[in-house]
């Protein structure tokens, strides 16, 4: 293809996709799977063939940017979990702390009367019957949007989508600073600014993992150049915005060494225990804890290991074992992460990256809750490596939507499988290449020409 055909192709596939996006963000509900299905996998198709070209790394960024910018008017189709979000921000508003209350409390006849917290807005929650799990960093947000927009639940929406394309635009441009200390193609930046999962999630559907994945890559950055006190900062700010980096904690010792890392954690504590001490209490960590428990206890979508576990108790003893189940995959997930932390000190920032995503991947793997968007942060990670694992993933994690076309939320576990092979085919063929290209590199010179 010529280069002017070229061009024209490009921006003609850009275009679609804007199409696309806009049908997506404002005419698909998460009922019509098959609708939802398509549209989708035509963007990931795009997707896949401009992002493999060399393409401007402005024009892509620019793309990528834009597509974000059509959601802005849209209330998000996909997800309803932003109603919760207006609650929480509606109580903060009026100082009531949201890890106090549930939602419940607050409606009947004797109930408290806030203003905003109809019966309208509850009926729409997906967890009236639990504590609030959003740490400080998104409560904030959450009033902010109530400040700015008490009464207007469409005015929420679009004060909270602002700040994730502001947080959007700085991981972004954050990757793309990284990319280039790193030695790495400019271009790779694509694969995040352009993966449909990240632009429909995280701008669309109003998930937070944008404010988290914001202050992983600026953790990342300052730790490139050796600033590991004010690193700790966007690492207490990722922290209190979802309490998934907390995980990554034994890299980042292995990164630093004991000495500088009891300063970096000194850091990280102060500035953790500020973000929380206003809404702190013996009985929000309570409350926080019970949510926490249930969460691993009853919650179950999507998953893969844990599946076929479940599958394997109701074989023995006839009922679901979840109660036992996901606190063991969760002690297995802490016993997995430590021995990889064990083997040896990480001598970069990208190969701490790797870890990260490596970290993640087997939390997710162990998971008894994979939603779509969970899986953001790891497209963000290894678009700072060589692995592809998590576009794919990122690709077929749309099957789950099947569950969303009935009230019943009922799951194709033929999708699930389908969606969990693809995925470890593809894994353990990256792993598979990338450990012969490690053994060929470490061969003596002369061992390579005597193989040739």
């Amino acid at each position: 293809m010529i280069p002017a055909q070229k061009h024209i192709a490009t921006y003609t596939l850009l275009g679609i996709s804007a199409l696309v996006y806009l049908a997506l963000g404002y005419a698909t509900p998460r009922e019509n799977f098959t609708q939802l299905l398509l549209l989708t996998m035509l963007a990931f198709g795009i997707y896949a063939y401009v992002t493999n070209l060399k393409m401007n790394v402005w024009l892509g960024i620019g793309a990528g940017l834009f597509f974000r910018l059509l959601f802005l008017l849209a209330i998000p189709a996909l997800s309803d979990d932003y109603f919760r979000f207006v609650w929480d921000g509606r109580l903060l508003l009026v100082g009531e702390n949201p890890f106090l209350y549930l939602p419940s409390q607050f409606v009947g006849e004797k109930a408290m009367a806030i203003p905003g917290l109809t019966a309208e807005l509850f009926v729409q929650l997906n967890s009236p019957h639990y504590y609030s799990l959003y740490p400080p960093v998104l409560q904030g947000v959450f009033w902010l949007a109530a400040v700015l927009s008490p009464e207007s639940l469409t005015g929420s929406i679009l004060v909270m989508r602002v700040i994730i394309l502001a947080a959007e635009t700085g991981s972004i441009l954050l990757l793309l600073r990284l990319l280039r200390r790193m030695a790495l193609p400019d271009r790779y930046v694509h694969i995040y600014a352009l993966n449909p999962l990240v632009i429909l999630e995280l701008t669309g559907n109003l998930h937070m993992e944008a404010l988290l994945i914001f202050f992983l890559l600026l953790f990342l950055y300052q730790l490139h150049y050796q600033r590991y006190l004010v690193a700790a900062v966007p690492f207490a700010l990722a922290i209190a915005s979802k309490l998934l980096p907390l995980m990554f904690l034994p890299f980042v010792w292995r990164k630093l060494g004991l000495k500088r890392f009891l300063g970096f954690g000194a850091v990280v504590a102060v500035v953790v225990l500020l973000l929380f001490w206003p809404l702190l209490s013996v009985e929000v960590l309570r409350n926080i804890w019970q949510s926490l428990d249930l969460y691993f206890q009853r919650f179950e979508f999507n998953a893969s290991v844990y599946y076929l576990l479940r599958w394997l108790g109701f074989q023995l003893t006839g009922y679901n074992q979840i109660a036992v189940i996901g606190p063991l995959l969760s002690l297995a997930t802490l016993f997995v992460i430590l021995s990889m932390a064990a083997v040896k000190r990480l001598g970069s920032v990208r190969r701490l990256a790797g870890y990260m995503a490596a970290a993640l991947t087997v939390y997710l793997l162990l998971a008894t809750t994979v939603h779509p968007w969970y899986i953001t942060t790891l497209v963000a990670l290894t678009t700072l490596s060589q692995f592809r694992y998590a576009i794919v993933w990122s690709c077929l994690a749309i099957f789950s939507y099947y569950a969303y076309r009935t009230s019943a939320y009922t799951e194709n576990l033929w999708l699930v499988a389908l969606e969990y092979t693809l995925v470890g085919i593809w894994l353990v063929a990256e792993l598979y290449l990338y450990r012969q290209q490690k053994k060929h590199a470490n061969l003596p010179r002369q061992s390579l020409v005597q193989t040739q």
